[in-house]
């Protein structure tokens, strides 16, 4: 009597391996062995938490708190004097010439609370001034929304772009690329000068005054970054499409949407991570440098209801030419918290994502990975 055979061996379809998902936990593995990687991920994520923590606040979400040295209506009234001794208890004294200037302090609070960071000073000479720490909390969704609303949307269309440029060629190529060369010839900062300047007043329908003038500064800087994206892309698809294994593909069977965004766009966007990293770092930066040459960004220019970092520490800077004339005179204040707590929040936002985007490029693309 033959002995009995075993039963077949049945693979259910969740049992079946999953390369992809694979790839995914190798990539992970390695991201978790670059170390300044993980650093830029911590920061990266403790400045979405700020941004989270700061909707929470009894303060308004897009203002920060007004102060000032004299008991008004709408305003947070604080204690100051110039000299001599104390008027009461919880006072925080100031020059004469610069009754905006409170420096940070820990010990000396007043009825409304504390300023912990100090003073951003409307004007060197004027008793109103604003609570430095609520300007920074609330700058935080203000940059990070903007700088991540112009970098996805850039990279998107750049993406899209590019791809279809390098993938079809001829005529598809040129039509494209001579676009793309258009949008290139255009001065970036000088584009969203006009644009700001010609749409100052204009209302998106269904939106608030303030949400429009976010809204087309965010396409103001999308219209001059994505061309850039498109050329990248587009020299990794003209590469990237000779591979042995994108003409496997193509002799399996595969072609057009497939064959371009399953096996060409995967392996060419790489480089793009390390320019979402550069821009997403620097469009605040670029904001601070238009509203520190004095345009009026839609409106948007550094006020109560814009608490943006690049604008924060643009503003701060331009307080610093009454500071200097006023020490040719000897009476000289150096308001260096202006310029220390908001700069650092826009130097921890530009390393954090280089970081970060650096080495989730190392761990995602199989060329750099030693």
């Amino acid at each position: 009597m033959s002995a009995p055979s075993a039963p077949p061996i049945v693979v259910s379809r969740r049992s079946r391996p999953t390369p992809r998902l694979d790839q995914w936990k190798r990539s992970w593995h390695l991201l978790r062995r670059n170390t300044l990687a993980l650093v830029g991920l911590g920061v990266l994520l403790t400045l979405l938490g700020v941004a989270l923590f700061a909707s929470t606040l009894p303060i308004p979400w897009n203002e920060m708190t007004p102060y000032c040295s004299f008991r008004a209506a709408g305003c947070t009234y604080v204690c100051t004097y110039s000299g001599g001794a104390p008027p009461g208890p919880n006072c925080y004294q100031v020059n004469s010439n610069f009754p905006s200037f409170i420096p940070p302090t820990l010990s000396v609070g007043n009825g409304a609370g504390q300023l912990p960071l100090g003073s951003l000073a409307q004007s060197p000479s004027s008793p109103i001034y604003y609570n430095l720490l609520s300007g920074i909390l609330r700058g935080a969704d203000w940059s990070l929304v903007i700088a991540f609303m112009i970098v996805v949307s850039a990279a998107g269309i750049g993406i899209l772009v590019g791809g279809a440029s390098g993938y079809f060629g001829g005529a598809v190529d040129e039509s494209l690329m001579r676009v793309v060369d258009m949008f290139l010839s255009i001065p970036g900062l000088l584009f969203v000068i006009i644009t700001a300047t010609v749409f100052s007043t204009f209302t998106i329908p269904g939106l608030t005054l303030l949400a429009s003038r976010v809204v087309l500064l965010c396409l103001a800087f999308i219209v001059v970054t994505w061309p850039l994206y498109a050329r990248i892309v587009r020299g990794q698809v003209l590469v990237v499409r000779e591979q042995k294994y994108v003409e496997a593909a193509r002799a399996s069977g595969a072609r057009g949407p497939r064959l371009l965004f399953r096996h060409i766009l995967p392996n060419s966007v790489y480089p793009v991570f390390i320019q979402m990293s550069l821009d997403f770092g620097g469009i605040p930066i670029l904001v601070g440098a238009l509203a520190f040459l004095g345009f009026n960004l839609f409106g948007l220019s550094t006020t109560q209801v814009f608490p943006e970092w690049g604008s924060l520490s643009a503003y701060s800077v331009n307080q610093f030419g009454a500071v200097f004339s006023a020490c040719s005179i000897g009476s000289c204040v150096l308001p260096w918290w202006q310029i220390l707590f908001s700069g650092s929040m826009l130097f921890l936002l530009a390393i954090s994502v280089n970081f970060f985007a650096d080495g989730l490029r190392d761990s995602l693309d199989p060329r750099s990975r030693r």
